[in-house]
């Protein structure tokens, strides 16, 4: 453990050589967070309640959400696509750690990052402008906090086989970038997937994608409690635990074909 938390640690501090990219992020995210909330606010107003939102919860979900676009990497993260293309990975795959708790702790020290110095600034910016509807209870905040290591953990696994899949096509970010966008609207960033027709909500709630941004969204504003919350936060960790068992399988996979190029 005290190897992984040295990995978190050295990332977190990797990301403190960029604040001047973070600072331009910060703005930029914040721009159009007023822009998103706007628009909700406008389409909300008069229309009382909406699948359960009103105008200050559909405001406030869309503020978390934009907060979270850096937290759980929406835009995507290619670090280990990289290594594949440049070679690098094959040192990487060397090392005495196992290579994909490595690039989770890795992860974990980014996500904390930006979690403090991206998604915080943005709420506050919201709270001055808006005003939004924070969590009421100590318990509220306590799930929302294992809310987002789970989401984190979710979104991590799935940028990871996005990742992988370099060692069997030339075009892994082209992927990556289709899988991203499909992310953005099944996952409940651009609206709530409570909003979508019954047919499609109930796909996308089948979908790990909700646990990445929706779910967290929902525990912000309280939607969920009692066993609802306890079944919002399993559902989250089961889909954890599948699909970084599935990355641990293609990695494996992957593994065998270096080992079958490389002699």
């Amino acid at each position: 453990m005290k190897l992984y938390w040295e990995v978190a640690k050295r990332a977190f501090q990797r990301q403190l050589a960029y604040r001047t990219a973070n600072l331009a992020g910060l703005v930029t995210n914040a721009f159009f967070g007023y822009v998103r909330a706007a628009v909700l606010v406008a389409f909300l107003q008069g229309r009382g309640e909406i699948a359960g939102y009103d105008a200050q919860a559909a405001m406030t979900y869309s503020w978390v959400t934009q907060a979270l676009i850096m937290v759980v990497a929406l835009w995507g993260w290619w670090e280990i696509e990289t290594t594949i293309r440049t070679g690098d990975v094959v040192s990487d795959l060397s090392k005495p750690f196992p290579y994909l708790a490595f690039w989770l702790a890795r992860d974990y020290g980014r996500a904390a990052y930006f979690l403090m110095f991206r998604a915080l600034p943005i709420l506050l910016v919201g709270q001055l402008t808006f005003g939004l509807r924070w969590p009421t209870s100590p318990l509220s905040w306590a799930a929302l906090a294992l809310s987002l290591v789970l989401a984190i953990t979710v979104s991590f696994a799935w940028r990871f086989l996005l990742n992988v899949s370099a060692f069997w096509t030339a075009d892994a970010r082209g992927i990556g970038y289709l899988a991203m966008a499909v992310i953005l609207f099944l996952g409940g960033f651009a609206v709530p997937v409570h909003f979508f027709p019954p047919w499609l909500r109930d796909l996308a709630l089948a979908l790990p994608f909700v646990a990445i941004t929706q779910t967290p969204a929902d525990v912000f504003l309280e939607r969920v409690t009692g066993l609802a919350l306890a079944s919002a936060l399993l559902r989250q960790a089961l889909w954890a635990v599948a699909l970084l068992a599935a990355a641990r399988g293609l990695l494996a996979l992957a593994m065998r074909r270096v080992v079958t190029q490389g002699g």
